[in-house]
């Protein structure tokens, strides 16, 4: 009996330990625009954002040509209004990484004059981390059919009353 109880210790430790490993490796890196990159013309920032979520961990890829724009972090009261003069942080390299490191939302804009305004924009919303699917929770200690005085009660004893119910007895064939 004790190898089986170590054995069903060791599987479950190293369940989490997996889970836990694959979120410290990092997060999904997303490509602001996709295939356009960061740009004033064809790209709608608020829709391209609505079909993704993004987390805690994950990265965004600014890819623009930076004479023309560059990446601005600002408040949301200065999103809304387009304002780039009180920036949280100002990138200009023309092919920027952020990395996601807090969750809440997060606002940026090119802050080259008029840009923003005809909607070089991107508000997102941002996660906490989570263990996602991977997580199961971690089983009681085990007990030996001896040292229980009174049977468990069976699920099917509590299940609800609008629950099919089925009948034994003979064929209707």
């Amino acid at each position: 009996m004790m190898p089986w109880i170590n054995s069903k210790l060791f599987f479950t430790s190293l369940i989490i330990i997996v889970a836990l490993i694959g979120v410290g490796v990092g997060g999904t890196v997303h490509k602001v625009g996709d295939s356009s990159g960061w740009t004033m013309m064809g790209v709608d920032y608020q829709a391209w954002a609505s079909s993704r979520t993004f987390q805690v961990g994950d990265s965004l890829v600014f890819e623009y040509n930076n004479e023309l724009h560059d990446v601005t972090e600002v408040t949301t009261h200065d999103f809304e209004l387009c304002y780039s003069s009180n920036p949280f942080a100002r990138y200009q390299t023309g092919s920027d990484t952020v990395t996601l490191t807090k969750p809440g939302f997060q606002h940026f804009i090119c802050g080259v004059p008029g840009h923003c305004d005809i909607g070089q924009k991107l508000g997102i919303l941002v996660f906490p981390v989570s263990l996602g699917p991977v997580a199961a929770p971690v089983p009681g200690p085990v007990r030996s059919p001896s040292s229980s005085m009174s049977p468990s009660p069976s699920p099917l004893a509590t299940s609800p009353t609008n629950a099919p119910q089925y009948q034994m007895g003979p064929s209707p064939l």
